[in-house]
């Protein structure tokens, strides 16, 4: 239960951050934007981890295989494509097909077991469940 609710937070929040994302690139630019956004994360995990413990930070040079490590760069264009489809589709439609793709995506990542994932087998239901959100999308427009 507490995953769950874990990722309907998630899931506000990132609706809420492309807003506010959104709102920032139009009063400066996608770059600064997005940067301003990594700058500010980078500094919260830095109080967080300050105060919670402080384990040790060189730990990160020791992550195999080296392209787990691709994440915040990853994030930056995450920012990017974020504000852009907001911007361009509004923060409804855009968050609804962002989902779509992740979930297709996921689901991809764990059918082929990439990056590490255990490997899952091909269900219909997954399949079917992938289509009626596509579906929902097309309804949605």
């Amino acid at each position: 239960m507490t995953g769950f609710i874990i990722a309907l937070i998630s899931g506000a929040l990132m609706s809420i951050q492309g807003v506010l994302n959104t709102g920032v690139t139009k009063q400066t630019s996608i770059w600064v934007s997005a940067g301003w956004v990594q700058l500010t994360a980078f500094i919260t995990c830095i109080v967080i981890w300050y105060f919670s413990g402080r384990e040790n930070i060189s730990g990160i040079l020791q992550v195999e295989p080296k392209y787990m490590l691709l994440g915040g760069i990853i994030g930056a264009f995450i920012t990017y494509t974020v504000v852009r489809s907001m911007g361009s589709l509004g923060p409804a439609k855009a968050a609804l097909i962002i989902v779509i793709s992740q979930i297709i995506v996921a689901y991809g990542i764990e059918l082929f077991g990439l990056f590490g994932v255990e490997k899952v087998g091909f269900e219909w239901k997954k399949l079917l469940g992938a289509v009626v959100a596509v579906i929902g999308i097309i309804i949605f427009n």
